[in-house]
């Protein structure tokens, strides 16, 4: 006979799907929220967006975190296990909603203009619903 114990337990695993959802929504939305006060972003917030590299590679590296793609721009990483623990690899043409921006976070090791710190969640392919991390060159608005 299950006791109390037992059936606590098992309301917590079935509620664990909710209670990740519901901060995930929350985490959105303070997100959405937050007002920008860095420089303006050349991506709205909000839109859909195509992801494809400007690199001759046109998969994007999405980056599990916005400090992570800041350095990585700026040619600060340790090794490729470094790359391949952080982020997904997303096919050009992968379409992504803009979530947050910080204008002008990235600078480029070899380039002379700042990029957008774009943060995205995936609406398609093998990894939608995830989060990310991109830089402007990256996106593209959806006509």
């Amino acid at each position: 006979m299950p006791t109390l114990h037992d059936r606590t337990v098992t309301g917590c695993r079935r509620n664990r799907p909710v209670v990740v959802r519901l901060f995930g929504a929350l985490a959105l939305l303070a997100a959405l929220s937050t007002p920008a006060l860095a420089s303006p972003c050349s991506v709205p917030l909000g839109h859909a967006v195509v992801l494809k590299s400007l690199e001759l590679d046109p998969d994007v590296f999405i980056w599990d975190g916005r400090q992570r793609v800041i350095d990585y721009a700026a040619g600060f990483w340790l090794n490729s296990h470094e790359v391949l623990a952080h982020t997904l690899l997303a096919k050009p043409g992968t379409r992504a909603l803009v979530i947050q921006c910080e204008g002008g976070a990235v600078r480029v090791k070899y380039g002379g203009d700042h990029l957008d710190a774009v943060g995205i969640r995936l609406l398609n392919g093998p990894n939608r619903g995830r989060y990310g991390w991109v830089t402007s060159d990256d996106v593209h608005m959806i006509e």
